[in-house]
């Protein structure tokens, strides 16, 4: 008989230890909030298999009515999570139905189960934990009139006193908690004013570095190249020109980089934006390269006026950069550039031939150039292309969609 028990237990504890393994797994899956329910209900469970068996215990109910009375006394709980002002109301109601339908009996002198003060007490203490406070105050009140009703004498009164103890210290826990929450947000907004003041000085210094160092040798090259002809003997008038075109681009660059300066000097908090070139700039761009002793042609067709500030902006600055590549890698080359500007599709195509007279001058940026241009195509939903060409030369094809709206922080520097 013996070995027969002790195969049973084993394999008892096997499934047992089985069922556990299985469970595991998700248990771990579990949120905190689902690991509570879970909780919650087992709980609830325990208490209502407590309340129901012991109901005849302390109260004459009948025997068909008692699954029902102590489920009144124990599934409200059930509702501590989800809404606890209504499961109070349901555990309070209980609490003053039952005394009044039902006898107590005659050796119990409480008029409800310890099971069913129990689920009240802690739903009222989640009331005074979660709800608004004019509904822990109905509550409170409810509740403390109950108890001093059904129980007289110093056991209502002590219960009174009891009762305010424990929504105070639920009131108590709950200040506790949203000032420990309050705290942990203002020290999140103080980081990230931290952050802030971090990079707004970050931004300063290199304001104050392209300013003492770039706009300062750039207001050089303009004051140079302005006061050669005067400075200079014998200047012809093709020298001549040439400065002013020297001097032309110079300003040019100086005045985006005061632009720039501005945009970095910002707090950015303002709604203001450094004035950007567009659609309307890209003829004084050929225009500046050609004085510049560039050979180039041009084909512009189409609606610049449909085409967004974005767009256009892009454009300017592929179109800026195919240039100085142009000028930079292979010097003397013809240069054709081609635009068709289309509300669907604005196209950019430059296309350069080889070298004229010197060596292709080698890439010295490691092509950040090209990378940016085509990171720029690409911020505003466009496409670039570059391929090179048979016979030397090279060329860069654009596809940018002609109605982008502005967003905040498209870069306005040079694709470079």
């Amino acid at each position: 008989m013996f070995p027969g028990v002790r195969k049973r237990n084993r394999a008892l504890d096997r499934a047992a230890q089985g069922a556990v393994s299985a469970a595991a797994p998700r248990l771990k899956r579990m949120s905190t909030g689902q690991r509570l329910d879970l909780v919650v209900l087992f709980v609830t469970a325990v208490l209502y298999a407590i309340a129901w068996p012991t109901l005849h215990v302390t109260h004459h109910v009948p025997a068909g009515v008692q699954p029902l009375i102590g489920g009144l006394a124990a599934l409200p709980l059930l509702l501590i999570r989800a809404n606890p002002a209504l499961g109070w109301a349901i555990s309070a109601a209980g609490a003053l139905v039952i005394p009044v339908v039902y006898q107590r009996a005659d050796d119990y002198d409480f008029p409800w189960q310890v099971v069913h003060v129990m689920v009240l007490m802690a739903l009222l203490l989640a009331v005074s934990l979660r709800s608004p406070i004019p509904v822990v105050a109905v509550a409170w009140g409810a509740t403390t009139l109950l108890f001093l009703a059904d129980t007289p004498g110093q056991d209502g009164r002590g219960w009174a006193v009891g009762l305010t103890v424990l929504v105070l210290f639920g009131l108590l826990i709950r200040w506790l908690v949203i000032s420990r929450r309050q705290l942990a947000a203002q020290e999140q907004t103080s980081e990230l004013e931290r952050a802030r003041r971090a990079i707004l000085e970050e931004k300063a210094r290199i304001a104050r570095d392209l300013h003492d160092v770039v706009a300062h040798h750039m207001s050089m090259v303009v004051v140079q190249a302005q006061s050669a002809p005067y400075r200079l003997d014998s200047v012809s008038d093709e020298a001549r020109a040439e400065f002013e075109s020297i001097g032309a681009t110079a300003r040019e660059a100086l005045n985006e980089i005061r632009g720039l300066l501005g945009v970095l000097r910002s707090d950015g908090d303002t709604t203001e934006r450094a004035p950007q070139p567009g659609v309307a700039q890209i003829e004084e761009l050929l225009d500046g390269s050609v004085r510049a002793g560039m050979s180039l042609s041009r084909s512009i067709s189409g609606e610049p006026s449909a085409i967004s500030e974005t767009t256009g902006l892009t454009v300017y600055r592929i179109l800026q950069e195919s240039l100085a590549n142009a000028s930079r890698h292979c010097p003397g080359a013809h240069v054709e550039v081609v635009v068709d500007f289309s509300p669907a599709v604005t196209s950019l195509v430059v296309t350069n031939g080889p070298a004229v007279g010197a060596e292709p001058r080698p890439e010295s940026s490691g092509g950040s150039g090209i990378a940016g241009m085509r990171d720029r195509a690409r911020a505003v939903g466009g496409t670039l292309d570059t391929r090179a060409l048979d016979g030397g030369g090279f060329e860069v094809r654009a596809h940018i969609p002609g109605s982008v709206p502005v967003v905040a922080g498209t870069p306005a520097g040079p694709a470079a």
